[in-house]
């Protein structure tokens, strides 16, 4: 799989500083030929299943909700392409589990 990064960061807020509950707001920037480089602000409202999955991912990997949310969308728009080519992505939980195929839901 090639490298996923995000070119650049942007930070989470909401009107005067405060975000809803349950929602989202990234910043998403590279030369994407759409946008020019110039990140694109969106607001999304997500479901408490999805908040939990984002906090753990940043946790996980030390980054901001924001680079998050900016790889997770990268990796969906990636295996959704290679679902679409009609390929298979597998993985595997431990050295020792067999191969899988991974279900994207």
């Amino acid at each position: 799989m090639p490298a996923i990064t995000a070119d650049r960061a942007g930070s989470l807020t909401g009107w005067f500083g405060v975000r809803p509950a349950g929602q989202v707001t990234a910043d998403s920037a590279g030369p994407d030929g759409e946008h020019d480089g110039r990140p694109e602000r969106i607001t999304v409202n997500v479901i408490s299943r999805a908040s939990r999955a984002l906090s753990l991912a940043a946790e996980l990997n030390g980054d901001t909700k924001t680079d998050t949310v900016n790889r997770a969308l990268q990796v969906y728009a990636y295996l959704s392409q290679i679902s679409a080519r009609g390929g298979s992505v597998y993985v595997r939980e431990t050295a020792e589990s067999e191969l899988e195929p991974l279900k994207v839901a």
